[in-house]
């Protein structure tokens, strides 16, 4: 019913079989019953672990071959795609996309500046509880030692374990480590590979997205099959509107559906990276999880990735699995992640927002515009999303080359230098009874989509307050410094009921105890004459 209703009109080899959308028997993955199995009813025993929610903040390393360019995100999709931005670069730096393309890319990809344990070892400096790394992109590339998939970085590009490098790095610095996992959707994204110029002197010549291995004779790609890259040997999309990726990306509304082959590749490249790697966190860039609704392969990955936890972990679950657009169940199954954007109120279940400095992908021109989100943005949200029960992911663009800039770097170091004072009422706390209070609350942008309502809203000032409690503590987060420096919290006003009892100590982190007076409108508190650079996230503990 749920296939019908999204449009979705199944091949022969779907309609054959019963159970399992794709017909692949537990036995054929060589999957074990235990605590968990692959279907809802089982997951919704799932509990979020105990580390996960007092962590609060992560940073992420969203690094691949499309970083090599330094233009942008999409950039294996956009140099396909002709007259756009992507596309003109990509033919004044490296040439016609019918004669380089993206495989000749990752070719030039060579990480030479990468150190992971530096990277890391900063990134725990600056605050982050957990890390996560990139397995793999919507560019197919897998980023480790694949033994499934050949166009892999050990074999083509920086020949590096990158995962493994993350990895040894994380598991060094004593910090949690999380992998995510994009590549589901090539076989849909790549098709702008399959297109030719519709004008110009190559009009009409294709692109190289359905080149073959045999065309690869006398070239450095010979005896590489660039199909196992681009996996485009099969008719496009019911569409050629490049824009209309988005409106299939729960393949529905007329998307060329999967093979057999290709999901039973990605669920053994998956189950691989876990084995492998032993991540507790995966990340999918997928509707639900991956391939759904059409099979449950991303339900078998899931119950995989908690088994070995277990396992691993002699009897505790430590694991987390990521969704984007879940459901009430859903939710009890998994982690529900917002992209690029918050939810508005408290939510009953753990949830992650992630967002970035920059693109996801190192673009150059965010670098000379001196574009990056700044440090006052970056704690910003990260008190909002705290206090709406969340936990806070921050991508970190990386250069082609390995290393990060020294803009990213000095914004880093605010954000360490704001941690360093204020992380308490971050770390290991719960939300109050209410998140917060300000004309921003009551100008909130609605979520579209998986996320992206973040910037939309109104801008937080001094009159903004957000709330994190820890035991008998409450922390009030002022996100800003009132001008004439008298802090008023309207929710702790005299005969409030949201706090009844008597206010016996308040202290602002980083410095002084501080006198108030309780009015029937408002808690009126005397800042002192102590703004600092950190005033966009000025700390009130209160006991």
């Amino acid at each position: 019913m749920l296939l019908k209703q999204l449009g979705l009109a199944l091949p022969a080899y779907l309609l054959a079989t019963q159970g399992s959308a794709l017909g692949l028997a537990d036995s054929a993955y060589g999957y074990k019953k235990e605590r968990f199995s692959p279907d809802w009813k089982s997951l919704q025993g799932y509990q979020v672990p105990e580390w996960y929610k007092k962590a609060k903040f992560g940073i992420w390393a969203h690094w691949g071959p499309q970083c090599e360019p330094e233009y942008g995100d999409w950039y294996a999709r956009g140099m396909y795609e002709e007259g756009s931005d992507q596309y003109n670069y990509h033919v004044r730096k490296y040439g016609h996309p019918s004669q380089f393309g993206f495989k000749d890319v990752i070719h030039q990809w060579k990480a030479e500046e990468w150190n992971p344990e530096d990277l890391v070892n900063f990134y725990k400096r600056v605050g982050a509880k957990y890390f996560f790394a990139m397995a793999n992109h919507h560019d197919n590339l897998d980023l480790w030692n694949s033994s499934h998939h050949y166009w892999n970085s050990v074999n083509l590009g920086p020949k590096k374990d990158i995962i493994g490098g993350w990895a040894k790095a994380a598991k060094k610095a004593g910090l949690p480590f999380g992998v995510s996992v994009h590549a589901a959707h090539a076989w849909t994204w790549y098709e702008t590979a399959q297109h030719a110029d519709k004008k110009g002197p190559l009009q009409g010549v294709p692109y190289d997205g359905k080149l073959t291995k045999a065309a690869g004779k006398g070239l450095w790609w010979e005896g590489l099959d660039p199909q196992e890259l681009y996996v485009q040997n099969h008719p496009l999309s019911s569409t050629e509107n490049n824009l209309n990726i988005h409106a299939q990306w729960h393949w529905g509304n007329g998307v060329a559906l999967p093979s057999k082959e290709y999901c039973e590749l990605f669920y053994k490249r998956t189950i691989e990276l876990i084995d492998k790697y032993e991540p507790e966190l995966i990340y999918f860039d997928d509707t639900v999880l991956p391939f759904h609704p059409i099979n449950d392969i991303g339900l078998k990955i899931a119950a995989h990735h908690y088994n070995k936890s277990i396992q691993r972990n002699k009897g505790r679950l430590d694991a987390v699995v990521f969704g984007k657009i879940l459901d009430e169940m859903q939710r009890q199954c998994l982690v529900w992640d917002i992209e690029r954007g918050q939810s508005n109120v408290i939510e009953p279940f753990t949830w992650q927002t992630d967002t970035c400095l920059g693109n996801w992908h190192y673009d150059k021109r965010v670098y000379d515009r001196k574009g990056y989100k700044s440090a006052r943005t970056v704690v910003q949200t990260l008190v909002d999303v705290v206090s709406k029960n969340g936990n806070f992911l921050l991508n970190v663009p990386v250069k082609g080359n390995g290393s990060i800039d020294e803009q990213e770097r000095a914004i880093l170091e605010e954000v360490a230098a704001w941690m360093q004072v204020n992380s308490e009422c971050i770390y290991d706390t719960t939300p109050w009874k209410i998140l917060g209070e300000g004309p921003a609350l009551e100008n909130a942008a609605p979520l579209s989509a998986q996320g992206f309502n973040e910037g939309k809203g109104k801008p937080f000032t001094s009159e903004d307050i957000r709330f994190t409690q820890k035991g008998n503590i409450l922390y009030a987060v002022l996100m800003g410094w009132p001008e004439d420096g008298v802090a008023r919290i309207k929710s702790l006003s005299e005969g409030n009921i949201l706090w009844p009892g008597a206010i016996h100590n308040i202290k602002l982190l980083g410095g002084p105890a501080l006198t108030c007076q309780r009015s029937n409108t408002a808690l009126s508190i005397q800042l002192p004459d102590l703004r600092t650079q950190q005033q966009y996230a000025v700390v009130l503990k209160i006991t």
